[in-house]
């Protein structure tokens, strides 16, 4: 885990547990990754957006990017999943809009984020439904409300 920036520590002083705790509860709940490594940065907006320009070709800030490592144990020998990237500002923004905590909020976008590294997407609206049924009993599992019990 690498915290670039030390706003998510001022405003969330657990921030490093928190997501640990966030991503191993996927993990947990997936034993077909057991031993595999996460790497996971704790940004600001403008690295974010950098990222998703430079991978996505979308140049604006995103709360959370995932990047699935290599299959191949020739690209991948540490055998790991990938990595996250999770932009402060734009994070703190939503869980303000959201009337909710940031620590609840980092949590649910560290597990959304796993979830996409293990290849749940949310294109369709029975994926979507599927990512967001594991994500509410990862999240439950942490003592997290609900995060999509407005949008029903």
């Amino acid at each position: 885990m690498e915290i670039e920036d030390e706003a998510w520590t001022k405003a969330e002083p657990e921030a490093e547990a928190l997501v640990w705790r966030a991503a191993q509860a996927v993990l947990d709940a997936h034993e077909d990754v057991e031993g595999k490594g996460i790497v996971i940065l704790l940004a600001d907006d403008d690295s974010v957006q950098a990222l998703n320009r430079d991978f996505r070709h979308k140049d604006y800030a995103t709360n959370v990017l995932s990047f699935p490592a290599p299959q191949d144990p020739t690209a991948n020998p540490e055998g790991q999943i990938g990595d996250i990237a999770l932009a402060y500002g734009v994070c703190a923004r939503e869980a303000a809009q959201q009337g909710k905590t940031l620590a609840h909020h980092l949590q649910h976008l560290v597990a959304h984020g796993v979830l996409h590294l293990l290849g749940y997407d949310h294109e369709g609206d029975e994926e979507a439904e599927a990512m967001e049924a594991l994500e509410r009993e990862i999240l439950a599992g942490l003592d997290v409300p609900d995060p999509y019990a407005d949008e029903r």
